[in-house]
């Protein structure tokens, strides 16, 4: 076995077991409290859990958060990406765009969201509006430290070799920026899954936000966990299949040209 594969699998061992600690770390804290409708342990979650699985609710509301979360990650991607890279090349755009950034980038999320809410409606378009607002300056304002971080001695490389538009962009602009936009994805995932539930808390009739909702209404505390917990889930495979794998990529170049 290579020695990379061993790290692997030597990590992923940690995080088996350190999942393993926390369960048990949870367990004994819901032993000691001994009042399973505050805090009910891993076993009661578990069975609420399979509960919502097997009558297909849980399924359903996984489904339309991650569709919301897909949707309003692509679009603040996109939106921050092209914004970051413009404010990035651009020092006067970037002087005057300054403090719009701040502002977008200070201003709560529940506030966004709630004028989201009124100015548009409770509906869909405000749900997305609202998230990727959120995001959007976010991504901004890593991808343009990514740009303010070139090396200037590329751009004179890509002129003396008279590369097109597009070749100087596939191979300066995209390998030095990949680092900075794993950082900005994985920051991304971390952050607006939380501002999806949120929306659906205040103002969508399906979702796991919205579940969360119902269920504290009614003080089912398990159902709640069982709820948080599919999500963090999904989040931590999205993470570790996906964003991970891309960030490592995305350093090679760095590491080889540095």
């Amino acid at each position: 076995m290579s020695q990379k594969g061993l790290a692997d699998r030597l990590q992923g061992g940690v995080f088996l077991l350190s999942l393993g600690l926390f369960g048990l770390f949870w367990a004994a804290l819901a032993a000691l409290k001994a009042d399973p409708t505050v805090l009910p342990g891993p076993v009661e979650v578990a069975r609420v859990f399979w509960s919502e699985t097997l009558s297909g609710r849980l399924l359903r509301e996984l489904t339309a958060t991650l569709l919301r979360v897909t949707v309003s990650f692509g679009l603040a991607m996109a939106a921050g990406c092209l914004l970051g890279f413009l404010l990035g090349r651009h020092r006067a755009l970037n002087r005057w765009a300054d403090p719009w950034v701040t502002i977008f980038m200070n201003l709560p999320a529940l506030v966004l969201i709630v004028l989201c809410y009124l100015w548009i409606g409770l509906n869909e378009v405000a749900a997305i509006v609202a998230v990727t607002l959120n995001k959007a300056a976010m991504v901004l304002v890593t991808v343009r430290q990514g740009v303010h971080s070139f090396d200037p001695a590329l751009d004179d490389l890509a002129l003396v070799s008279r590369l097109s538009r597009r070749d100087w962009f596939r191979h300066l602009v995209l390998p030095q920026l990949a680092p900075w936009l794993a950082v900005a994805a994985r920051n991304g995932i971390a952050v607006i899954w939380k501002i999806v539930l949120v929306v659906e808390f205040l103002g969508r009739s399906n979702g796991v936000g919205f579940r969360i909702h119902l269920y504290f209404q009614q003080f089912q505390t398990a159902h709640v966990i069982a709820y948080s917990i599919a999500f963090i889930g999904v989040m931590l495979v999205v993470d570790h299949a996906l964003i991970r794998p891309w960030e490592e990529r995305s350093n090679r170049w760095k590491t080889t040209h540095a």
